[in-house]
């Protein structure tokens, strides 16, 4: 068998990933769609006895080709704005490990004063909330908290710690979603949102009007009492992931 990470397989340059299987990215694809046809045909020949998975990165410019690759076997496994995945097992019982399933979204405790950083959505009549919303992809937590806070307030904050971690189903896409609430610390006071096509309002109040206020959630509620009683867990520089060529955070209690 070879084991070698790297594989030439007809016109595919193919990579072997920790579940026996093999990948193909977008760049590794032929221009027609006989030539796609008559190569995958090979590939799944010549691997059948020896790998467990065919995954095939399939670029949008090249769309035409998914019907070839569902009439060979393969499904749909996960996307983005510019490709498709396909994968294909090779043995029935072969693991495919799960696609992405949650989305994930950041939200600001920010206290300065006794006062707290709040936003009225122009979508929700829930009254005032923490500034947050989506982490974007690639996007580090405390990047997108830092981003967020700016974008619905404008006021400029520092990352401090997590304070909770909401899981929340069914939400956008059919999928989860994860929702970090971050105590985070103000660098700047005055008010000027940014996203004014989301953001109604932003301002300032006081801690326990917020805490007394009939209209506001108690989840919310819990979250800044939380912020005020806890320390939370904070970004911490770890030896020992600095060996990985990863973007990572790694966060630890105080």
């Amino acid at each position: 068998m070879n084991n070698t990470s790297v594989e030439k397989i007809g016109c595919f340059n193919t990579i072997l990933d920790p579940f026996n299987g093999i990948t193909i990215e977008q760049i590794s694809l032929p221009t027609s769609k006989d030539e796609f046809e008559i190569n995958l045909d090979y590939l799944i020949e010549n691997t059948k006895n020896r790998r467990n998975l065919i995954w095939i990165y399939i670029d949008i410019s090249r769309s035409d080709f998914i019907p070839i690759a569902t009439k060979k076997g393969f499904f749909f496994h996960s996307c983005d704005e510019d490709y498709i995945l396909v994968v294909k097992r090779l043995f029935p019982n072969a693991i495919i490990p799960t696609a992405a399933n949650h989305t994930l979204g950041v939200g600001a405790v920010v206290i300065h004063n006794n006062k707290l950083l709040v936003v009225k959505e122009r979508i929700s009549n829930l009254g005032f909330k923490m500034p947050g919303g989506h982490i974007d992809n690639k996007e580090m937590i405390s990047t997108a908290l830092v981003r967020e806070v700016k974008e619905e307030t404008g006021i400029d904050v520092e990352f401090d710690s997590i304070i909770s971690l909401g899981h929340f189903y069914p939400h956008q896409f059919h999928k989860s979603n994860l929702y970090i609430l971050c105590i985070a610390n103000a660098k700047s006071y005055e008010i000027n949102i940014e996203d004014t096509d989301e953001i109604l309002e932003a301002k300032w109040v006081d801690i326990n009007e917020y805490l007394e206020d009939d209209k506001v959630m108690d989840y919310s509620k819990a979250i800044v009492v939380a912020a005020i009683r806890h320390k939370g867990l904070t970004l911490t520089n770890h030896e020992t992931l600095t060996h990985i060529k990863k973007d990572f955070e790694l966060f630890f209690p105080k």
